[in-house]
């Protein structure tokens, strides 16, 4: 049974906020469809961030806080340079700081920590982040900064031969989408198909086991924050383009936190699928459950898209604690 709770999680999501609604007749078919598209959209860059998160806890058992600060700091760098030089320099240097500072975050910060307790750890990664917030903009400045792509940000319509009225599509939000599923694919086949790739899951498997057959534990953690700073860079290039390059930026990157919740911690299918969840139901409340709840409750309605995600998560952990694809700790007595 456990092996289907994904696709019965993520149906139930469609049925409820999709089938539903379709056949009750209140909405062209075509708005729930664009509902859904967006929250797929959101979902794949939910996805992207949260992949960091799993990247990291898989093979050092370590719980990043700092990758929302990873995101900012990476948005920062390429928006600040790309002030001074072609964008795609911008970020190719943004790429090379990033991985600098992963290994220097591994060196100085988790290697003196190595067979300590989680909680030293944990305490570390939270260090770590008020650091680069504080750094970050002491080094790239406060204020609000943008990052062109040249993407077109007007929407356009698509088919609108099959549904009436067409569908509504933001140009930017779709090749953003694309970037990060090539992005989280590329990185799927990196782990499946390279030696590196398994080494790093032999590492996640059993520390002790991979030292035992050669694997070096500190060159696999430092790849593994390289790849991380990797993904923060894509994810801060995205989101900054789309939101502008602030301080609040890590925040959103923290709605990664109830994707690997949802999708199990050491999981990287379950960060792919607890994003697209994510994105769905966040899009789908926002849309349907919002009026309603605005309706029968008196309230002013609005930014239920900023905790719905939590309580969905919070609720799935009462359900199904380590996640869609994570493994049940059982413990003998």
């Amino acid at each position: 049974m456990s092996k289907h709770w994904p696709v019965l999680t993520l149906g139930a999501v469609l049925l409820v906020g999709l089938v539903l609604p379709i056949a009750t007749g209140a909405s062209p078919p075509g708005f729930y469809v664009e509902v859904l598209l967006g929250g797929l959209m959101a979902g794949v860059l939910y996805s992207l961030v949260a992949l960091g998160f799993a990247l990291i806890f898989k093979a050092s058992g370590v719980f990043n806080f700092a990758q929302g600060s990873m995101v900012l700091f990476a948005a920062l760098a390429v928006a600040r340079l790309g002030e001074q030089m072609p964008l795609w320099v911008a970020m190719l240097l943004a790429m090379v700081i990033m991985v600098a500072l992963a290994w220097l975050i591994e060196r100085l910060v988790l290697r003196p920590l190595v067979n300590q307790e989680g909680v030293a750890l944990l305490m570390a990664t939270l260090g770590v982040t008020y650091f680069l917030d504080g750094f970050g903009q002491t080094l790239w400045g406060s204020g609000i900064y943008k990052i062109d792509l040249g993407i077109a940000k007007e929407p356009v319509m698509i088919l609108d031969q099959v549904f009436q009225g067409g569908i509504l599509v933001n140009k930017e939000d779709f090749v953003a989408a694309l970037v990060a599923a090539g992005l989280v694919a590329s990185l799927v086949l990196f782990f499946q198909k390279t030696s590196t790739g398994r080494a790093l899951r032999a590492v996640a498997d059993d520390h002790q086991a991979a030292q035992s057959i050669g694997i070096p534990l500190n060159y696999i953690w430092v790849i593994v924050w390289s790849v991380a700073g990797f993904v923060a860079l894509v994810a801060g290039v995205i989101w900054g383009s789309q939101l502008g390059v602030q301080f609040s930026l890590s925040q959103v990157a923290l709605k990664a936190l109830p994707v690997v919740i949802l999708g199990g911690f050491t999981s990287i299918a379950g960060a792919i699928v607890g994003g697209l969840i994510i994105g769905v139901g966040e899009k789908m409340a926002e849309v349907f459950l919002g009026p309603v709840m605005v309706k029968v409750f008196d309230l002013a309605g609005g930014g239920i898209e900023n905790w719905f995600a939590y309580v969905l998560a919070l609720l799935f952990l009462l359900v199904r604690p380590e996640g869609l694809f994570g493994e049940k700790n059982i413990d003998r007595v």
